[in-house]
C-alpha cells in the first residue's frame, strides 16, 4: 500500500489507541484514505511508527462508526459512500442548518459577523488560486461560525455531526467539480441576510444552498458513477 500517512506525534495526555484512531478517522474523512481502500495493519503501523495493536483497535472502532467495513477472508476496507447516505444527510442538514442560520441572524454579535465577512472575502479572493484543502477548510469554518453563532449547544452538536458525515463527499466536491462560484453566491447571500438581521431570508438562503448541493449530486450521478447508489 502506498504510504499516504505520516508518522504520528505522540502526546503524553492521550492513550496511543486514541491518537491512532483520531488520525485514521481524520484521514478517512479528509480523503487521504479513499473509499474501497484496503487497511492493512502492518503497513499502517509502519507508516505511523506504532505497533499493530493500537492500529487493530482503531480499525475496530472505525468499523463501529461505519467508516470501515470488514469483509470476511479479505480484511478491512474504507467504507464506500452511497448516494442514499449523502442525500439523507443533506435532507436533515437542510432544515437544521436553516434553523441555525435563522438563529444566527438574531444572535451573532457584530464582531462575529465581521469575522464571517472576512472568511467569505478570503474564499472569494482565493477561489481561483487556493489549494483545495484550504478551500475546504474555509468552507468548514464559514459554516461552523454560523452554527456557533446560533448559541444553541444541542443544535451545534447535531449539525456539526452532519457536517462530519458529509465531509468525505465535500472532498470529492472540491476536488472534482468547478461550481465554486455558485457556492460563493449563496455564501454571500447568507452573510448579507445575517448582517441585515433578516432571519427568514437567511434561513431561506441556507436551505436553498443545501438544495443546490442535492441537485448537483443528482446531476453528477447521472453523468458519472462517482459514488455508489
Amino acid at each position: 500500500m502506498e504510504s499516504k500517512l505520516s508518522k504520528l506525534e505522540i502526546s503524553n495526555y492521550k492513550p496511543l489507541r486514541e491518537i491512532v484512531f483520531e488520525h485514521l478517522r481524520n484521514s478517512i474523512l479528509n480523503g487521504k484514505l479513499e473509499p474501497g481502500e484496503r487497511l492493512m495493519e502492518l503497513q499502517l503501523a509502519e507508516q505511523l511508527g506504532v505497533s499493530r495493536t493500537p492500529v487493530r483497535e482503531a480499525i475496530r472502532k472505525l468499523e463501529l462508526e461505519g467508516l470501515v467495513e470488514m469483509i470476511p477472508r479479505k480484511g478491512a476496507y474504507v467504507a464506500d459512500m452511497s448516494i442514499k447516505d449523502i442525500l439523507d444527510v443533506l435532507e436533515v442538514r437542510m432544515f437544521l442548518e436553516g434553523l441555525a442560520t435563522y438563529l444566527a441572524a438574531e444572535r451573532m454579535s457584530d464582531e462575529e459577523i465581521d469575522a464571517l465577512k472576512e472568511v467569505l472575502k478570503k474564499f472569494e479572493d482565493g477561489m481561483m488560486t487556493m489549494e483545495k484543502e484550504d478551500m475546504i477548510e474555509l468552507d468548514n469554518k464559514f459554516h461552523d461560525m454560523i452554527i456557533k453563532g446560533a448559541r444553541n449547544n444541542k443544535l451545534l452538536q447535531i449539525v456539526q455531526g452532519l457536517h462530519e458525515q458529509f465531509q468525505r463527499f465535500r472532498v470529492i466536491y472540491f476536488n472534482e467539480y468547478d461550481e465554486h462560484e455558485d457556492l460563493v453566491k449563496y455564501h454571500r447571500a447568507i452573510v448579507n441576510a445575517i448582517a441585515h438581521r433578516d432571519s427568514k431570508e437567511a434561513q431561506q438562503y441556507a436551505q436553498t444552498h443545501v438544495e443546490m448541493i442535492e441537485e448537483s449530486i443528482i446531476k453528477w450521478r447521472k453523468k458519472n458513477k462517482i459514488i455508489k447508489d
